[in-house]
């Protein structure tokens, strides 16, 4: 599986786990979300809440990992805002092809000084709960678990 497979998953996802396994990398492990088909009640002290459909939780998706990165931004999800002038390519999973965001790092660092032989990237991954945008001169990595 590469990234550009991840990107044609529709679907929900939940971020499991952010690290940094070495100086400069990155590595972001999902599950994906999935709406039961099993409808349950939910109890909350004395309160019930009834024909409720819980989320159910799929571990078989790989890790991402980035070799190194030039930024990485995790937001809360109720905070992002959606440019409408930005263009991406996939689902939850996205390559930008225009954004805001790479603009600011663009500008914002040295990063294109140093290399200016090579191209930034803007990936996200949209996760329930948390958006997470990378910039990086490098395609990621996908490692089954």
């Amino acid at each position: 599986m590469n990234y550009e497979d991840l990107m044609q998953w529709k679907g929900y996802l939940f971020l499991d786990n952010i690290v940094e396994p070495g100086t400069n990398s990155l590595r972001v492990s999902i599950s994906r979300a999935s709406v039961s088909s099993e409808i349950e009640d939910i109890s909350f002290e004395e309160y019930t809440i009834n024909d409720v459909y819980p989320i159910e939780i799929d571990k078989t998706l790989p890790v991402i990992e980035f070799d190194s990165y030039v930024a990485y931004t995790v937001f809360d999800e109720s905070f992002h805002f959606v440019n409408q002038e930005d263009d991406f390519l996939g689902n939850s999973v996205r390559l930008f092809t225009k954004s805001t965001y790479l603009d600011f790092i663009s500008k914002g660092t040295i990063a294109l000084d140093i290399y200016s032989y090579k191209e930034l990237f803007h990936y996200q991954i949209v996760c329930l709960d948390h958006i997470i945008d990378i910039v990086s001169f490098d395609k990621p990595t996908i490692i089954s678990e």
